[in-house]
């Protein structure tokens, strides 16, 4: 419809958190027309260090849905990992630092692991977001008839701690969740 009115559309959501808007180096995944993202293309350059065009439009929208998903299951993997340290008698910090440069590591473990560990649940995506974006993720994968049974998993525990009052608190809150369960 936009069309119809000389308007191009893009969409185009991004990755990186409120230290990567502030930085510049937001990752954006841009869905649309390749000509119109190549003319936009120095717009988006001066928000992000990473641009991608992805496909048509909407699947710059799917794509930040698969990093949403990406984003849950990597969270409760360092929560799982972290709170499993510590029952199990192996210094938490030293199993962030480890794991951290291994095959087991992640953005989530390497930023988000010491600040856990230093009970810091100060917010650079919310929880609420978060859990926002995983309804689109959840709705994807119907719509796809892709099985999401970690997503699922993980939906349900950022629920929980939506419930418990965490919302407003960064993802790395959900330790708060898995150390109640355990």
């Amino acid at each position: 419809r936009l069309a119809q009115h000389g308007v191009a559309f893009l969409d185009a959501p991004v990755s990186g958190g409120d230290i990567g808007a502030q930085k510049g180096t937001l990752s954006i995944m841009v869905g649309g027309d390749k000509a119109i993202f190549d003319q936009c293309l120095p717009l988006f350059e001066v928000l992000g260090s990473k641009v991608n065009h992805v496909g048509p439009v909407g699947m710059g929208q799917t794509c930040k849905a698969c990093n949403q998903l990406f984003c849950a299951l990597h969270m409760l993997a360092c929560c799982e990992g972290i709170s499993l340290a510590k029952k199990a008698g192996l210094d938490p910090a030293t199993m962030v630092d480890v794991v951290s440069s291994g095959a087991g590591g992640s953005w989530a473990l390497q930023n988000l692991g010491p600040k856990i560990l230093d009970q810091d649940m100060a917010p650079g995506f919310m929880i609420d977001l978060l859990s926002k974006d995983l309804k689109y993720s959840v709705e994807l994968g119907t719509e796809s008839k892709q099985p999401l049974l970690g997503l699922g998993l993980a939906q349900q525990l950022f629920t929980a701690a939506q419930n418990q009052g965490l919302g407003r608190e960064g993802t790395q809150a959900l330790y708060r969740v898995i150390e109640a369960l355990s």
